[in-house]
């Protein structure tokens, strides 16, 4: 596990103060040495986060893995980034296990953090467990629907995957040219299940007869597996694999390694992985956490301290599809985002077991 912070001020409460009220005054006290030291100053000065007034965040983020990625974890530190550009301050630990997770929060809240914020969903119980053990805190966490019990200083920003994915569905659908379609994940989660569904859905809808065949290797990062399973199922026959996957996803790329240009395409999942998937890349399913922590950042600083967060093709994600593709499949993934954003398609969440 690895950490990065910066140095923040002293928030250790007098008797009688909460934790955030101590650390208002402590940045208040800052504030106003610095106010006069430069004979005043106008909205938006040292102390507001670049908000025009108001106390400044200090967000602790929690990642599961490296940050430097290229993958879930990159695209976290990346929206994290962007709100120490906002005016907040920040840090973060990273290659964090779910069993140290508790003892990370614990930490983020004790070094005087205003937020914390656990990019994952397989922290939640964790941090809504800290949470109410801490309700003067703001947390954010990751959860795929809304959950029982939520604490009240607790905001969810809900993936939606199932939206993304029946995009991926007509993608995959219209690229195929033997009608059958493999699909590569990692842990056979209820999320997962749900992407399956979704893509058989968007299939149905566009009237087309295209088969689904889905494995799962049992490790988002495991390469050698991923290639093994993704190997497998072109011997089976398809011809378009469909990957949601984390690091693991080279090992789709890999499956591919020999066979001609244009036999056979490959996606990734979170981030464009064209770099690394060489000529059958076919695009990507890619999340972008900038705004929606920025947009919940802004809801807590106005007062919401509870709510539920929607990612979709409006907020955070879109189908990067790739040069090669041909034109009328492009055509056909845009307007699938488009029907989905508009609500002209609404998409199931079916998280049903498969097989």
């Amino acid at each position: 596990m690895t950490r990065s912070r910066l140095s923040l001020p002293s928030t250790s409460a007098p008797r009688g103060l909460t934790r955030r009220a101590a650390t208002t005054l402590a940045f208040a006290s800052i504030s106003a040495l610095v106010l006069a030291g430069c004979g005043g100053g106008d909205s938006g000065d040292a102390g507001s986060g670049g908000d025009g007034g108001g106390e400044k965040q200090v967000i602790a983020a929690i990642f599961s893995g490296p940050t430097n990625d290229a993958d879930y974890n990159a695209v976290g530190l990346k929206a994290l980034k962007a709100a120490e550009s906002a005016g907040a301050e920040i840090s973060f630990s990273e290659k964090v296990a779910v069993p140290d997770v508790e003892a990370r929060l614990t930490e983020a809240v004790g070094d005087g953090a205003t937020v914390v914020w656990t990019h994952g969903s397989q922290f939640y119980d964790a941090t809504a467990k800290v949470a109410k053990n801490n309700p003067d805190v703001n947390f954010i966490a990751e959860y795929d629907g809304v959950p029982k019990d939520q604490p009240a200083n607790v905001w969810t920003i809900d993936r939606q995957f199932h939206l993304g994915f029946y995009g991926m569905g007509v993608f995959a659908s219209k690229l195929s040219k033997t009608g059958t379609v493999g699909y590569v994940g990692g842990l056979s989660l209820p999320f997962s299940m749900a992407e399956v569904h979704a893509m058989e859905q968007a299939i149905s809808d566009t009237g087309a007869t295209t088969k689904i065949k889905p494995v799962w290797t049992g490790d988002f990062n495991d390469a050698a597996k991923a290639q093994q399973f993704s190997t497998q199922l072109l011997g089976q026959g398809a011809d378009v694999i469909v990957g949601s996957l984390n690091v693991g996803s080279t090992g789709t790329f890999q499956a591919f390694e020999g066979r001609p240009e244009g036999d056979g395409w490959v996606t990734a999942k979170y981030t464009d992985k064209a770099a690394a998937a060489g000529k059958h890349y076919a695009g990507s399913l890619e999340y972008d956490f900038d705004k929606p922590l920025a947009d919940v950042l802004g809801k807590i600083k106005g007062g919401e301290e509870k709510g539920n967060y929607l990612l979709g093709f409006d907020t955070g994600v879109t189908i990067k599809v790739a040069d090669g593709v041909p034109a009328d499949v492009k055509a056909a993934v845009d307007k699938a985002m488009e029907d989905v954003k508009s609500g002209a398609v609404k998409v199931k969440l079916d998280t049903a077991k498969i097989g």
